[in-house]
């Protein structure tokens, strides 16, 4: 997950950003309300993390204008403001969540990880092409040019999931979540071992993979 942190709160922040980097969600910090849309429009986030009150111009704001040109990725509200009327000036400025501060980080990485899986459910096509392999969705098929790649069940949802974050680290808590549930007792040793079952099935040869290993974090898949 990518996540843009607007926090001009320097201890805050910093902390913060420490956390989410702890649990593999990759994060760009700005300290400024006036950098958030030009972040936001540059660069592909998961979810926008925006403090209401900020130099420049207000998180709130920066929400509003986003939306009104059409931004549709998953945006929280973080502010020290607990009134109703406040927390329904947020939302109908086009925030999806709000968090009031102070918070637990726990809670903010639930929060996360819930508007991450929304704004990942968007319309996905039946055929996808990953370099010299087809991902038929529909069929549950996958192709090396004419020459079918028998998968499991896991390891095709597994291929799927990274196939729909094409060049983008997906940690291993999302896969386990996405493919298992969180409640399960699948654990990362089980996901290593299924990548590396689908590693020998691709088969590229001279030591080649799609597949890359993200110390620590996760996998991410490349074309060839």
């Amino acid at each position: 997950m990518r996540v843009l942190l607007a926090e001009d709160d320097a201890r805050l922040g910093k902390l913060t950003k420490y956390m989410m980097e702890q649990n593999g969600i990759q994060v760009e910090w700005v300290k400024r309300g006036d950098e958030i849309v030009e972040y936001a429009n540059y660069d592909d986030y998961d979810v926008l993390v925006l403090d209401w009150m900020m130099p420049g111009e207000s998180g709130v704001d920066a929400c509003k204008r986003l939306r009104e040109n059409g931004y549709e990725k998953a945006i929280l509200i973080l502010t020290a403001r607990d009134d109703v009327t406040d927390r329904v000036t947020g939302l109908d400025a086009g925030a999806d969540d709000y968090l009031v501060k102070p918070f637990e980080f726990a809670e903010l990485l639930a929060r996360l990880r819930a508007l991450g899986r929304r704004s990942s459910q968007k319309i996905q096509q039946d055929v996808v092409k990953v370099g010299d392999f087809t991902l038929n969705r529909t069929a549950k098929v996958l192709k090396k040019k004419d020459q079918v790649i028998q998968l499991s069940p896991r390891e095709f949802q597994i291929f799927d999931l990274l196939a729909q974050n094409l060049g983008i680290v997906v940690p291993r808590e999302i896969i386990l979540d996405r493919i298992w549930g969180l409640e399960s007792e699948v654990s990362s040793n089980n996901i290593d071992s299924y990548v590396k079952l689908i590693r020998k099935k691709l088969d590229l040869g001279d030591g080649k993979t799609m597949i890359h290993t993200i110390r620590g974090v996760g996998y991410k898949l490349e074309a060839e």
